[in-house]
């Protein structure tokens, strides 16, 4: 409130404004701390995956317990974020993002935030934003490389503008690593970005894409300019992200796992004392059981009905070793 730009007004704005944070990894995370610290009234986070050491060294909100637990990042993130402030409001939704339930997670809020780590994800967040009229703060981190930008349907071009393919080339955090603070860096000018927009700062908004490598030195601006009329969400209207159907086997980039979906939901209990007999180990706790295999992968089941087959990127062996204990 002492800083004259947003003061009283401007904090009283924030505190009835609604924000979808997509991924709580390690730009999540630092969005969601930036977001609650800043009163945003509601902070709404969708992540599928749980807490694992090898986050810790650039995912800020977690710890070594929340690891130990195998929470799910959601669920960890949201219990440290209630006592830092009491007063927002805090939805953890543990899913996956896919064209089925986007439109539900949009609903209701005012931006959208990414925290993902890949452009799939990233151009369907584009594509529903874009149909639904509600703005997407894109914003990415690999290395010491980051990119970031506001694009606000009707007033700016979008993502595919800027970006037609998803394709990233194998360049993720868990293939070529990143240093932190270039995540810190990324989603602190998203964060910013969030509250100019938020309380209706328009005049101090930065129309452009921002590229930085802080290893290097580098930095750079493009100014984003005028949506292309051959565009498929500027131009055409067609949202191609939003048609595709969800993969069931999703072998996922860099991390020698391979996510299976379609199951009915399970109840864990049942399939703790089922796999206990079969399998080395099972670990259980309310959103998810992880089982070390004697073949050396590791199944982890989800309540919602996923199972990542973790310690292989072949889909093959992961559809053998899912169809052996699972079932087909």
């Amino acid at each position: 409130m002492l800083f004259a730009p947003i003061g009283e007004q401007g904090q009283r704005i924030l505190m009835n404004r609604s924000v979808l944070i997509v991924g709580m990894g390690a730009l999540g995370t630092v969005l969601a701390n930036h977001m609650v610290r800043s009163g945003i009234g509601r902070v709404r986070m969708v992540d599928r995956d749980y807490v694992e050491p090898s986050n810790l060294q650039r995912q800020m909100l977690f710890d070594e317990e929340d690891a130990e637990q195998g929470l799910p990042k959601v669920i960890a993130a949201r219990n440290k974020l209630a006592r830092i402030n009491s007063s927002v409001e805090l939805e953890a939704v543990f899913t996956d993002a896919t064209p089925e339930n986007i439109a539900g997670l949009l609903e209701g809020v005012d931006l959208v935030l990414d925290g993902t780590d890949n452009f799939e994800t990233r151009f369907l967040l584009n594509d529903a934003c874009f149909r639904e009229g509600v703005p997407f703060l894109y914003g990415g981190a690999v290395s010491s490389r980051g990119m970031t930008a506001l694009f606000i349907p009707g007033q700016t071009p979008c993502l595919r503008c800027l970006i037609q393919s998803a394709d990233s080339g194998g360049q993720t955090c868990d293939t070529i690593g990143v240093i932190s603070p270039i995540v810190d860096i990324v989603a602190s000018y998203q964060a910013a970005e969030a509250l100019k927009f938020l309380v209706g700062a328009a005049d101090k908004r930065r129309s452009s894409l921002l590229t930085l490598d802080i290893w290097n030195n580098q930095y750079y601006e493009m100014k984003l300019g005028r949506a292309k009329d051959s565009c498929p969400c500027c131009g055409l209207r067609q949202y191609p992200a939003l048609e595709r159907k969800a993969d069931d086997l999703l072998s996922l980039c860099g991390r020698e796992s391979v996510q299976v979906s379609g199951h009915e939901p399970f109840d864990l209990d049942i399939w703790s004392g089922r796999l206990a007999p079969a399998v080395k180990s099972v670990k259980l706790n309310p959103y998810l059981l992880r089982a070390e295999l004697s073949e050396g992968e590791r199944l982890v089941l989800f309540a919602d009905g996923r199972v990542l087959v973790q310690g292989t990127s072949d889909i093959i062996r992961a559809k053998t070793l899912y169809a052996r204990y699972i079932g087909s």
